[in-house]
């Protein structure tokens, strides 16, 4: 194969990836003979077209699953669709439509944009969430959750929109109101499904010390969202004092301040709230405000604390004294006990509320140094040593903790316990487009799950969305369901997509098995993930979920390991310039990068002039991360076509590491284009010059030695590059400069010729992983050279071994400097004494220029570097 003079990625792109899928090149089949790997990038929601960040997280996926099976190694690479969930119902709604045809094309166009860009999947494996082949065994494995006990059904709060008569995602609530209508939120208390996480809460945190190959920015935001305490669970007495069930219950992990305790605060769904509420308008104006007011706990941290007195006391567990209960917005019904004992001199939330209420503050604890405790601008937050506190004065925090614990446990006013912040994870979406829950709702008001051989509950796809009532809750003839003779009704919620997303990677070892959830003998030949890629967006939700459900997989019986992944790689967001003109209203209008000219820069290189394809001055807005709202989104299908696969794949790897933002760069762009151009050329040049024949080491001269040892040198490099660092920036700029140095190299001898063809088949091989399809084209037109008609595609050579041998200098070349500047470069044997270097240094005719009528004074050698000579 002679090939062409110039680079044209359109020629060559369609035709290996033809060639790919014909052969089914990436089909993974198991083989106990051989060491596996499966490598796994988090799959995507099938939005109607890829976005740079998809195309940036999957060539790394691909670079690392190509260079693993260049290693030898049996590579798993599946490809799938997130398919369920609200943006497809948005779609539909406006379209009036079904979301199951626009989710269908979409998957088909996004999986021609995935295959142009050569990923080397195996399609074979490729599911769809949305496909009853697959949520099938999601509901299966739900009833057999619920068999375990580890899947209840509880009223929980949901925003819910009194016009729609509907229930809003968060999502969908636009400051306080309905995103349809305008009309305010309320909240609504409704039956929802749960699996019990808080089972596994401590085995998830345990079992974080065993990821060695997750980022600990991961397993720390893992840690936090768990977050297990220690304390006491304290009883205030409330009600009738021979009924210990009205006691008020509070959390607390600092016992050793229970003597400051000067109020206690509820949450607005607290009983106590209710109760104090009935005949109190006022409170109960403020308790529905307080309800109707969802905010995260993040929220809470800066908004403004509000109360209200309820008007009833309890009685404190150690002393006896009656302590005032308020209602308060910054409590959680649904964290603790949805009550809290207050300590105003201790902590800072306590004190902002006692203050702005008149509240007392009583301080318990002072510094341990002996410093004057003050609290009149801000609380003492400090563990230190307590006083006021009768019997348990003077004594540190461990001791104070537990000795009063003691106390209050021997008077059975509390206990010590083990509180967690991870809640049980609540799995019912009241939405349409979503894998049916598989319960049954029956006449005597029982609950049971759907018989197996009813299973899958198939969702109705050919339904017409009004973006108010979910098509299930209308559908009668659906909601039928027997058993045991007795005519039922199904639950019409459908999960949460979270549930999908859980378990897809078990799915890809056995995508067709049709036996059960997964064929045990292929999940654990393939199982735990090698590899996983994906944002640092999914530290908490997703990732927490994914392992969760592996346990869950482990402990049914399907997998043998204890975890889902053993690395996680968090690549970086695709960042871009923003554009933007102001209209005579105010409004800003957000234009293409692409439809940008930039006039002037200061001098600082930052944009300060630019212009829009109609003439308009714009402002630079800075690099922002790629999004439709900025408008500065960069399509990859028309970089493709422009530029080729390969220069797209290049350009994203050798932008940044991996792990680390990357921005984009036109110019950049051009540079990765004219590198691709510049390696066809030299191998195109090299091959138009005819075969060459095999190496001999034994009679290599000194520029075809330092050629052979950055050729060895390179390989070693980027070796530790891809197989351990992840730095495929570097590794690419290693092979440039390898390039450099051959195209220096001359031709002119037989063996000139081979060495050289060593380097560029080098290049090639190391290359191979981030630019497969030039490459392959190129290892073909080299193996011509060398008459090796067995030679495999690229896709399946092996990765090059760095000769030790060959990275051994023979000589070294070395700077000698007269009194501190440059005089001479010598060549001296890698082996030559620090005399033999001194004395063939002063013996160089042009340093003899410079010390001849002079003294030397000093010689100073540095061994292997530099010779500096001082002389007067």
């Amino acid at each position: 194969m002679q090939l062409t003079e110039h680079y044209q990625p359109s020629e060559i792109e369609g035709k290996i990836q033809e060639k790919w899928q014909k052969n089914k090149t990436f089909k993974a089949v198991e083989d106990a003979s051989k060491e596996k790997y499966y490598c796994l990038s988090m799959f995507p929601y099938p939005s109607g077209r890829l976005h740079m960040g998809h195309v940036r997280n999957y060539t790394i996926g691909d670079v690392i699953a190509r260079f693993q099976r260049m290693q030898g190694k049996n590579v798993l690479q599946p490809i799938g669709w997130d398919a369920f969930g609200l943006p497809a119902e948005n779609a539909a709604v406006k379209n009036k439509a079904s979301p199951a045809p626009w989710t269908y094309e979409n998957i088909d166009y996004m999986k021609g944009q995935l295959k142009m860009l050569g990923f080397a999947y195996d399609w074979d494996r490729e599911l769809a969430t949305c496909q009853p082949e697959y949520y099938r065994w999601e509901q299966w494995f739900f009833t057999k959750l619920y068999e375990k006990g580890l899947v209840y059904k509880k009223t929980s709060s949901v925003n819910w929109c009194p016009n729609d008569q509907t229930v809003l995602a968060n999502e969908q609530v636009v400051d306080g109101a309905c995103w349809r209508c305008d009309t305010p939120v309320e909240q609504k208390e409704i039956p929802q499904w749960f699996i019990k996480i808080t089972e596994y809460a401590d085995e998830l945190l345990a079992d974080l010390d065993k990821l060695d190959g997750w980022p600990d920015m991961v397993k720390t935001m893992q840690r936090n969202w768990i977050g297990r305490s220690e304390g006491v669970e304290v009883e205030f007495g409330f009600g009738d004092e021979s009924d210990h069930s009205d006691n008020l219950r509070v959390y607390t992990t600092r016992p050793d301040t229970l003597y400051g305790v000067t109020y206690l605060a509820v949450a607005a769904g607290h009983p106590i709230a209710t109760m104090a509420s009935k005949d109190n308008p006022e409170l109960a104006e403020f308790v529905s405000e307080c309800k109707n007011s969802k905010v995260s706990e993040a929220e809470m941290a800066t908004m403004e604390k509000k109360g209200m007195a309820t008007g009833l006391y309890a009685k404190h567990p150690l002393t006896g004294k009656d302590v005032p209960i308020w209602v308060a917005n910054f409590v959680l019904m649904d964290y603790g006990t949805g009550a809290v004992m207050a300590v105003p001199a201790h902590d800072q939330r306590d004190w902002e509320f006692a203050t702005k209420y008149g509240i007392e503050k009583a301080p318990v604890i002072q510094p341990a140094d002996g410093s004057e405790l003050d609290i009149s601008e801000a609380a003492y937050t400090e563990k230190g040593v307590t006083f006021n506190s009768d019997e348990f004065d003077g004594m540190e925090f461990e001791q104070a903790f537990h000795a009063i614990s003691a106390k209050l446990e021997a008077e059975g006013k509390g206990e010590k316990t083990v509180n967690y912040r991870l809640r049980d994870w609540g799995v019912s979406r009241q939405r349409y487009w979503g894998a049916p829950i598989p319960m049954i709702n029956m006449p005597d008001g029982s609950v049971v799950p759907a018989p197996e051989d009813q299973l899958p509950v198939r969702l109705p796809e050919d339904v017409v969305m009004d973006g108010v009532t979910s098509p299930l809750n209308t559908d009668e003839e659906w909601k039928k369901a027997v058993v045991d003779g007795v005519e039922g009704v199904r639950e019409t919620d459908t999960f949460d997509t979270f549930m999908e997303s859980s378990w897809y990677y078990a799915r890809y070892t056995s995508p067709d098995y049709d036996k059960g959830m997964l064929n045990p003998e292929q999940a654990n030949y393939w199982l735990p993930v090698d590899q996983y890629i994906g944002g640092i967006e999914h530290a908490t939700m997703h990732l927490m979920y994914f392992r969760f459900f592996h346990k869950l997989l482990r402990d049914i019986g399907l997998v043998n390991s204890d975890e889902p992944a053993k690395k996680l790689l968090c690549q970086g967001m695709v960042l871009a310039d923003a554009y933007y003109y102001t209209d005579e209203k105010g409004a800003r209008h957000w234009v293409s990068p692409l439809e940008v000219e930039v006039k002037e820069r200061d001098d600082k290189g930052h944009i300060s002039k630019a212009i829009d394809q109609d003439g308009n001055e714009v402002v630079h807005a800075g690099m922002t991360k790629m999004s439709k709202s900025k408008n500065n989104g960069i399509d990859p299908q028309s970089m493709v076509e422009q530029y080729g696969a390969d220069t797209m794949r290049l350009y994203t790897m050798f932008a940044s590491p991996p792990d680390q933002a990357l921005e984009w760069q036109d110019s950049a762009v051009d540079g990765s284009l004219r590198f691709l151009r510049r390696l066809w050329k030299m191998v195109q040049s090299h091959q138009h010059k005819g075969e060459v024949s095999k190496l001999d080491v034994s009679g290599l001269n000194s520029d075809q030695k330092a050629l052979r040892r950055k050729t060895h040198e390179t390989i070693a490099k980027v070796t530790d590059d891809y197989a351990r660092r992840y730095t495929f920036n570097t590794a690419i700029a290693a092979v440039m400069e390898l390039l450099n140095h051959a195209g220096k190299a001359e031709e002119m001898t037989e063996q000139d010729r081979v060495v050289l063809h060593e380097a560029l088949e080098t290049a090639v091989l190391l290359l191979a992983p981030i630019v497969p399809h030039i490459c392959s084209e190129l290892w073909t037109a080299l193996g011509e050279l060398v008459n090796d008609d067995d030679r495999s595609d690229v896709v399946d050579a092996k990765w090059p071994e760095a000769d030790k041998s060959a990275m051994v200098q023979d000589e070294k070349l070395i700077i000698v400097q007269v009194n501190g500047k440059l005089r001479a470069k010598i060549t001296v044997a890698a082996s030559a004494t620090k005399e033999e270097v001194e004395a063939m240094a002063l013996a160089d005719d042009n340093v003899k220029k410079f010390t001849d009528g002079n003294t030397v004074r000093k010689v100073i050698v540095v061994p292997g570097k530099l010779v500096n000579i001082v002389a007067n």
